[in-house]
């Protein structure tokens, strides 16, 4: 079930990153999807490296880092996925 749950994570923080970002981004929904998952997962080691991974109560900070480790990774990902494509008509 955990590998379910990592889905609906990634799409969710996939798309929040999408809507935070400025302008239309080119990626699909399952590149979405695994950009949210990389960026949780990226989220979640700074979360562990920097002590604020599991705290009492809701682990805002945690959440916080796994969003914007969304946003960077999504971010990133669509100029890759956009410079892919344009080779691609160019060749």
């Amino acid at each position: 079930m955990s590998w379910l749950w990592a889905i609906i994570v990634g799409l969710v923080l996939g798309l929040i990153a999408k809507a935070i970002l400025p302008g239309k981004q080119q990626i699909p929904l399952w590149l979405t999807v695994i950009f949210g998952i990389l960026g949780s997962v990226l989220g979640n080691a700074v979360a562990t490296w920097i002590g604020v991974n599991d705290t009492k109560g809701i682990d805002w900070i945690r959440h916080l880092l796994q969003l914007l480790g969304a946003v960077v990774v999504v971010g990133v990902g669509d100029m890759l996925w956009a410079s892919m494509k344009g080779s691609r008509r160019h060749a």
